[in-house]
């Protein structure tokens, strides 16, 4: 989901470089991702998560402005009810594209339906299934669909029954994270989370854990 943030520039999009790309022209902005109602926000104020509460832009760029350094940040859905609501961009963008000003904010959180269960709940109510720890060394496959790669790591564990019997290897993953919120089965109950990949730099992220039936690994890693 760090990976959808930070590729869901509005400038791009309206360029027709991104999954967020319009077919014929413009965003998706608008356009329902999922059928669970799936919220992915940024909040400055969010508790535990606070960060600066204007722009901060050190250099220029597609997705930043120097020119908007000190813009006041508020409350914002990227992803709202499952709905996309926003993309990233400066006030140049979004006098090009016509939505308003949403510059990025330094955290993000994902919200599923009220009453998510724990993680345990979850493992408790699965017939047969793999539970994933950690995802890491994601890259980009494609751009149009956000296909990515990676590996899983610090623990990968077989539920039978609602209990976890063991520990197996791990796997490389091809994913789209946007063609994933389309196939998500429940969301759980939000908790802090420290993205591994990014940990020494996005450290402000809570996330529920996600029952995915169809999660595509596409081989076994030897990686340890």
């Amino acid at each position: 989901m760090v990976y959808l943030y930070w590729s869901a520039g509005a400038r791009d999009a309206a360029d027709g470089r991104t999954v967020f790309s319009a077919p014929d022209g413009g965003t998706r902005v608008g356009e329902r991702l999922s059928n669970l109602p799936i919220t992915l926000s940024s909040d400055p104020a969010a508790p535990g998560m606070e960060c600066a509460p204007f722009v901060v832009a050190h250099a220029s760029g597609r997705e930043s402005s120097v020119f908007d350094n000190g813009v006041a940040l508020g409350a914002t859905d990227w992803i709202g009810d499952g709905t996309l609501r926003a993309l990233t961009q400066t006030r140049h963008s979004a006098n090009r594209t016509g939505m308003p000003a949403t510059p990025a904010i330094d955290n993000l959180a994902m919200t599923g339906p009220d009453g998510g269960a724990s993680l345990e709940e979850m493992v408790a109510r699965t017939e047969r299934g793999l539970l994933l720890t950690c995802l890491w060394y994601i890259r980009e496959v494609d751009p149009q669909s956000l296909l990515l790669t990676g590996l899983t790591r610090d623990g990968v564990y077989l539920v039978e029954d609602g209990e976890v019997v063991g520990a197996v290897n791990n796997f490389r993953f091809n994913e789209s994270p946007v063609d994933l919120l389309g196939r998500i089965a429940e969301a759980g109950r939000t908790e802090p989370t420290l993205p591994r990949e990014w940990s020494d730099y996005f450290t402000r992220a809570a996330m529920p854990a996600l029952r995915v039936p169809d999660f595509n690994m596409s081989t076994v890693s030897q990686a340890s």
